[in-house]
């Protein structure tokens, strides 16, 4: 084990060291309550192996990470009775990752009436050329 998976939180949880409240487990992934829920349901699901985020996570624990979220996706909406689901998913400190080990949020979504205003936001029109500017400078960096 490298000092940063000793370090992480998350792969204490994998290795046993730190207890959760385990919702599903396969060979490759967990899925786990959040202790600090934004609603009732609100769970992780991460790789078992270490990454810190989408651009360090192999491609099959990718794979493997997202089919267990619709897996237990569809489990939390059943359970909650939830019309939707917030899947989400942050990198980098930045972007608000404050566990540095890959993990997606499942939330679900009540609608208006949950009170979670951080997955709304007003659609407005872009300009079109500088929505083709910004995608010519992502395709020269693929």
């Amino acid at each position: 084990m490298s000092d940063v998976e000793k370090t992480c939180i998350f792969c204490e949880i994998v290795s046993r060291k730190i207890p959760c409240v385990k919702i599903y487990e396969d060979e490759r992934t967990i899925a786990f309550a959040d202790i600090n829920p934004l609603v009732g349901g609100h769970s992780l699901v991460i790789p078992k192996t270490h990454a810190v985020n989408l651009m360090d996570i192999t491609p099959g624990d990718l794979a493997a990470v997202h089919q267990s979220c619709q897996r237990v996706g569809a489990a939390i909406m059943k359970a909650f009775k939830a019309p939707g689901l917030a899947v989400l998913q942050l990198n980098g400190s930045a972007a608000g990752q404050t566990v540095m080990h890959y993990h997606v949020h499942l939330i679900p979504r009540l609608g208006a009436k949950d009170k979670i205003g951080a997955f709304t936001w007003p659609v407005r029109a872009g300009n079109p050329k500088i929505i083709e500017k910004n995608a010519l400078k992502i395709i020269s960096m693929l």
